[in-house]
């Protein structure tokens, strides 16, 4: 994750250790950060949809022949989408081991642990007959393996390490229960939506409720058992999710049933005209009532993440926090000067550029939870790099003596 030692020169020549870098986990990402990281890495929207509906379905499939519950297709499919933000192109690996890399580390994560080659064999064992099966000892799948476990670091540095999974499968039952809707065919069709919507980016961006209330409200009107209650979002504000964030997942359904319908769950038993006539309905609603297509956006600040010890004029801090940490003795090999360069971009004196090592931070990255913490933390270090500086403005007697002197 870091150079053995990396060093920063400023401006006066004082060369200290590099302040690292805070990585902050999120929970969720915005959909102009997608949009950034593919125009970043110059990927089109469609063939990205492309990848992401392979991998998923990878996943899906060898989730299923393992017998693995649905938690672990969950994270491993949230897992599977942070990761191709990160890299959204190859870098050097195979489409098919970031699939099992994620599955891999699901597992994991799940408490459902399987070696790295029992992924790789039930996924051989798919493609061919009974009688040509392998066992996960082959040594058929020993590079594949390692490669695997290499790209697990990838991934749990994709999500900065954040454990804390979604899983909305288990509130869309009890919201079809909550409105009276029939658990055969409406709560069946909700529960296969739910796992198509892991097929498509709004588990990054929407909650569980939110996910929940759209795939239900989805299946109840393809089955023609609309609920005035349920449509009209008066049980939203207990779940503390609005009108746009369900639309928004509602759209994100609709486009991937009328583009993608025959690589989903319930798409395949419903005609694309019913799924047509919903999205006009939908689209009168958004557009009546103002919603947008995206709810939550958020314009990029900074072409680079802020190192630690550096400031940004949109952090506000409170001023009750501002003691909490003490001001120590500065060490004297601490650089002083706020404006250091960006040694990210540096290629030279032994250091790696990012062009060579996509992904890659020159210095030490460290992963937090919480960001209360990590503002806390950079203010704290900000001032071991700061340069204070006092002038003082002094009247010299010996120039009143001359004026008197040469007056005489």
């Amino acid at each position: 994750m870091a150079p053995s030692h990396v060093s920063v020169t400023t401006a006066d020549g004082r060369t200290g250790p590099h302040p690292s870098y805070i990585e902050i986990a999120k929970p969720f990402i915005f959909e102009s950060k997608v949009h950034e990281c593919l125009t970043h890495a110059k990927v089109s929207e469609s063939e990205d949809t492309k990848i992401r509906l392979q991998g998923i379905a990878w996943i899906d499939s060898v989730r299923k022949a393992m017998h693995l519950p649905v938690r672990t297709y969950n994270t491993a499919a949230v897992y599977y989408h942070k990761f191709r933000l990160m890299h959204p192109g190859t870098n050097g690996y195979i489409r098919q081991d970031a699939a099992a890399a994620a599955l891999f580390a699901a597992c994991k994560i799940e408490d459902t642990l399987k070696k790295s080659k029992e992924i790789l064999c039930a996924s051989y064992n798919l493609k061919v007959f009974p009688s040509e099966y392998l066992t996960p000892d082959d040594p058929i799948f020993e590079q594949n393996s390692k490669t695997i476990i290499g790209l697990e670091r990838l991934m749990l540095e994709a999500s900065g390490f954040d454990f804390r999974n979604r899983y909305p499968q288990r509130l869309v039952l009890k919201i079809t229960k909550r409105y009276g809707l029939d658990q055969s065919p409406v709560g069946r069709t909700a529960y296969n939506m739910c796992l198509d919507l892991y097929r498509t980016l709004a588990p990054l961006k929407q909650t569980s409720p939110a996910m929940a209330m759209a795939c239900v409200e989805l299946a109840s009107r393809l089955h023609e058992q609309r609920n005035p209650e349920l449509e009209s979002g008066t049980g939203y504000a207990r779940f503390k999710i609005k009108r746009g964030e369900v639309m928004e997942t509602l759209l994100d359904l609709l486009d991937l049933y009328t583009h993608f319908k025959s690589q989903t769950i319930a798409g395949l038993d419903h005609p694309l005209d019913k799924f047509l006539a919903i999205r006009i309905i939908l689209n009168k609603e958004a557009e009546s009532r103002s919603h947008p297509r995206h709810t939550a956006t958020k314009a990029a600040t900074s072409k680079h993440p802020l190192n630690n010890g550096s400031s940004s004029s949109s952090s506000s801090y409170n001023d009750t926090k501002k003691d909490r940490f003490s001001k120590k003795r500065r060490s004297p090999t601490s650089p002083s000067n706020l404006d250091m360069p960006d040694i990210s971009e540096t290629a030279n004196g032994g250091v790696l550029s990012l062009a060579a090592k996509p992904g890659l931070k020159e210095g030490t990255v460290r992963f937090m939870l919480s960001a209360e913490r990590a503002r806390d933390e950079r203010e704290w270090v900000e001032g071991y790099f700061r340069m204070e500086q006092e002038e003082y403005v002094v009247e010299a007697p010996v120039e009143r003596r001359r004026e008197r002197e040469r007056g005489r």
